[in-house]
């Protein structure tokens, strides 16, 4: 079950900000976009997200990657994506 934006941002309502618009415009639990368009925000953030973090990415990692595609089942990958998450969020 997911919660309203505002729960994983500094989004108050009322307070004219970019995350008020993308509320507006999709809904407060983004229920106006679909799970592919979710997934493709996803890899965005992640992406840049990954840009402005110091350091390179290990071989190793990238192998890895690929690894977790084939070897994991969907809903597997969905657990790890978002344990994740979870790790970088609270770091």
């Amino acid at each position: 079950m997911s919660k309203p934006l505002g729960h994983y941002t500094s989004y108050t309502p009322g307070d004219g900000s970019y995350l008020e618009s993308l509320q507006e415009s999709y809904g407060s639990m983004f229920e106006k976009i679909s799970r592919r368009e979710k997934l493709f925000l996803i890899s965005g953030l992640a992406s840049h997200l990954c840009v402005l973090e110091p350091g390179e990415t290990r071989d190793e990692i990238y192998k890895l990657s690929v690894q977790l595609q084939i070897q994991l089942e969907e809903s597997d990958q969905k657990g790890l994506l978002e344990a994740l998450i979870a790790q970088v969020r609270h770091e």
